[in-house]
């Protein structure tokens, strides 16, 4: 059953001051801008460096959107040197983090989450700058992870430390957070909506929200989609083509088979994921080498599939042109849940979103092929329907994926394919150990830490 917290604004603000927090929606999406430029910066750079300074070659990684490419270039070396390039990224990455900051290691949001509950949103003044450098390093030699954890909890280290500066209360800097949080996604994955309320769902694994907190979240997460929109353009992510909305009621039926399917999927994915975490850190050497481990093993999965490479945002839009073939793409589904287990499981640095909505796109696009349907409506439902599941964030990854495709036709079968999702898989991890992709995540406003002492003090008075 769907419910939003009890907190209102009014609770969770001082009386008189929320003009404040005004000010500070439009200081943090203002640093959530030019955090998620610099983050851009130095990634294309450790490309540059990683991928065709050391390996020779550049895999087809990017988007014209952002810059990227749709063609690959292998360089003299040929592709030998892609397990040089994510062993030697993965090295340095745990060099770093495990030197520095060893919570900054793994996906970013989960880090985000747990402090929210647990720390009073507090986040150690380095931790961004580390979780920057690394993911930047991890991602850009070709490790398969996204960018959208580390600018989460980039960004929302950058709230923690200016609620520090102007010391503010614990309530006001678990806002704080979550403000930075969705100035910062909004402004890596140009989707507003969906980042406001990926902010406040991304806390509960249960259908809750942090409601207090949506007001704010959402006017910093389009001030900060606007400011990074006069920088870099206004298109969407993805291009899919036009009029792709349902004509035919039987295509419903498509689309709930891919919800059912892609719940499936979602379960298996947290558990997987977890379960090579599990054997990383039962291996008996130090964590600081465990990553390039992992690189190197993605490396050599990559000499035969170079789409697992990265985040795959360009090979999500070969996906929606129906450019990738019928066994590929179901073959690209559990190659991509191999890697990203080995590259961020192992204690690299890269967040799991981008190959999350990989893995639907693969999936969405393979179910098109057995239902002779046109790819692209297909892959990019498929995109919210797995992560939205897997994560269990449906209302926050409907939006989103609908914003970066420019998709708004499709809301509805992508709705029904993302709650059919979300049941699908709270059914089938009932029976295993790991529920989501975000271990941190709480059932409910009543069992997060950070409440408890206000529900107590509510309960009391009533």
């Amino acid at each position: 059953m769907a419910s939003l917290s009890t907190e209102s604004p009014e609770q969770s603000l001082d009386q008189g001051r929320g003009w404040i927090f005004l000010i500070d929606v439009v200081i943090l999406a203002v640093a959530g801008v030019a955090a998620a430029q610099t983050f851009t910066w130095l990634l294309h750079h450790c490309q540059q460096l990683f991928l065709v300074s050391v390996a020779g070659n550049q895999p087809r990684l990017g988007l014209p959107t952002k810059e990227g490419l749709l063609h690959e270039i292998i360089g003299s070396r040929g592709v030998w040197g892609i397990p040089l390039a994510t062993t030697s990224g993965g090295l340095l990455s745990g060099v770093i983090v495990y030197g520095l900051a060893p919570e900054a290691e793994g996906h970013g949001t989960d880090a985000v989450v747990g402090a929210f509950h647990k720390m009073g949103g507090f986040i150690r003044a380095r931790v961004p700058f580390v979780k920057m450098m690394a993911s930047a390093i991890t991602i850009g030699s070709g490790g398969s992870a996204g960018q959208e954890g580390p600018i989460a909890l980039i960004s929302a280290g950058v709230g923690s430390i200016y609620a520090g500066l102007f010391h503010r209360s614990e309530r006001h800097r678990r806002l704080l957070v979550l403000i930075g949080m969705a100035a910062g996604f909004s402004a890596i994955f140009r989707s507003p909506i969906g980042a406001a309320f990926f902010a406040v769902e991304v806390l509960y694994s249960d259908m809750e929200f942090e409601a207090g907190a949506l007001l704010y979240v959402l006017l910093a997460s389009v001030i900060a989609y606007a400011l990074n929109g006069a920088i870099v353009g206004w298109a969407p992510l993805f291009r899919v083509p036009d009029n792709l909305s349902v004509t035919y009621v039987s295509e419903y039926a498509a689309y709930a088979v891919l919800g059912v399917t892609s719940g499936v999927l979602a379960a298996f994915l947290p558990n997987i994921f977890y379960r090579v975490r599990d054997a990383f850190r039962a291996l008996p050497i130090a964590p600081h080498f465990k990553p390039a481990i992992g690189g190197l093993a993605v490396g050599l999965l990559g000499l035969k599939l170079p789409q697992i490479l990265g985040g795959g945002y360009g090979w999500i839009q070969e996906a929606i042109d129906g450019h990738i073939a019928f066994t590929l793409l179901g073959i690209l589904v559990l190659a991509k849940m191999i890697a990203l287990s080995l590259t961020v499981s192992s204690g690299g640095s890269g967040g799991v979103f981008a190959p999350g909505l990989f893995m639907g796109a693969m999936w969405g696009g393979f179910l098109a092929h057995v239902f002779h349907m046109p790819p692209a409506a297909m892959v990019v439902v498929g995109m919210a329907a797995v992560f939205g599941g897997a994560a269990r964030v449906p209302i926050a990854t409907m939006f989103m994926v609908t914003e970066t495709t420019d998709g708004y036709d499709l809301l509805v079968p992508t709705a029904l394919a993302v709650i059919m999702s979300f049941l699908v898989q709270d059914l089938v991890v009932r029976s295993m150990k790991y529920k989501s992709l975000y271990e941190q995540q709480v059932l409910g406003r009543i069992n997060s830490p950070a409440h408890g002492v206000e529900i107590a003090t509510e309960t009391k008075r009533s």
